[in-house]
């Protein structure tokens, strides 16, 4: 096994490899798109497509994909093979920036909340440049928004992205009224905490409520639930640490900085808590680390299940967000100090967060609304008006 260092970040087309493959020139371009969102120039799209593609296959891909998140509450892709025809009758491998920086699936399928009529089927995907291109089962998974022609968000992403860049204006504002002219942007950070159960394949078999519905509808209770507390931080039974292992160095492979597993209150139940790191970068962690979860669960006969509510007595799973914003010189933007009745700054920022949530609770309500969290929340583990 490779060491830590060496595993992490293997299979990301990461500002490590960029810096390695790009020109200077090129590297500063996109650098520029990334960090102040400035317009990105069809050359140098080129050239990140070539360098992407020629990195991408010397790892043993064979496709790419623009890989997205449709209002379905998972992941999408449509993959593309690099095979492009040569004169002499056979192929070679090909890329483009055309095919980088845009894509064009069949929208008419996907939830779209009534905006478009069938026959307007055209739904575009947009390359963001913010979060990495990686690897995974042989294919070039490019992260993208997913908009109609008109503009309309079709995905968890865009209005992420949107949102960020709000804060950002305002935050610079705020900012620049304290005198601070050197701070040229401010990103959301969250590190997602993500719990989920692990039952035995099994027996998860022989429950058609948990296979049709990723929870139980009936049965008895078990003779011993989580009234001790003991299972809470206890000793990681062999399997599941075993499964844990492997999850890591998956995960370490794609960037994803998982850091802190153990087991949670409920019998059966663990916790995976990666480092916080800019917002949307951390909700595609997060699709991708719920996606490995499962795969690598079945490899070791298990089934993870990532239902809010999957067995009733005992707790549910939850998804707790450390939130915070930061300013591109390294600043926490709610971080108190050590003085912090005398930080205007910080009580300015918090004081906005707070009339923020209170004056919006109804659409941050909307945005976390779903069947499975409302079961757990509104029903079982805390009052309706959470």
């Amino acid at each position: 096994m490779s060491t830590i260092p060496e595993l992490f970040g293997s299979m990301v087309f990461d500002d490590k490899v960029m810096r390695a493959r790009l020109s200077a020139d090129v590297y500063h371009s996109l650098k520029e798109t990334i960090r102040r969102g400035k317009k990105l120039d069809l050359s140098v799209a080129n050239a990140v497509a070539d360098a992407m593609c020629a990195w991408a296959v010397e790892r043993g891909a064979t496709h790419f994909t623009h890989w997205f998140q449709p209002l379905t509450g998972i992941t999408a892709e449509k993959h593309e093979s690099f095979l492009s025809p040569a004169p002499d009758s056979h192929v070679i491998m090909k890329f483009s920036g055309r095919e980088l920086i845009q894509g064009e699936p069949d929208a008419s399928s996907f939830p779209s909340g009534g905006l478009r009529a069938t026959f307007e089927a055209r739904g575009y995907t947009a390359w963001d440049p913010t979060s990495y291109a990686f690897i995974k089962e042989k294919t070039l998974c490019i992260p993208t928004a997913f908009c109609s022609y008109g503009g309309e968000a079709l995905d968890k992403k865009t209005p992420l992205l949107r949102s960020m860049e709000a804060l950002n204006r305002q935050a610079l504002r705020v900012l620049r009224l304290f005198g601070n002219h050197e701070v040229q942007r401010v990103v959301t950070n969250v590190g997602p905490e993500q719990e989920y159960f692990l039952v035995d394949r099994d027996m998860y078999l022989k429950r058609k409520d948990l296979i049709y519905t990723g929870r139980t509808l009936f049965g008895a209770r078990p003779p011993k639930g989580q009234e001790l507390e003991d299972h809470y931080f206890g000793a990681i039974k062999p399997r599941v640490k075993a499964f844990m292992e492997e999850l890591n160095e998956e995960l370490w492979k794609l960037g994803i900085y998982a850091k802190t597993e153990h087991n949670e209150v409920a019998p059966c139940q663990h916790e995976l808590a990666p480092i916080f790191t800019v917002a949307n970068v951390a909700a595609d962690h997060n699709q991708l680390t719920m996606e490995i979860m499962k795969k690598v669960a079945r490899r070791h006969g298990l089934v993870c299940l990532l239902h809010e509510k999957p067995f009733a007595g005992v707790n549910g799973s939850g998804k707790h967000n450390n939130w915070s914003m930061a300013t591109d010189t390294g600043v926490n933007l709610l971080s108190p100090g050590d003085t912090p009745y005398e930080n205007a700054q910080f009580l300015l920022f918090l004081l906005a967060v707070i009339k923020g949530v209170d004056e919006y609770q109804g659409l941050l309500r909307l945005s976390v609304a779903s069947a499975g969290n409302d079961h757990r929340l509104g029903a079982n583990e805390a009052p309706p008006a959470v």
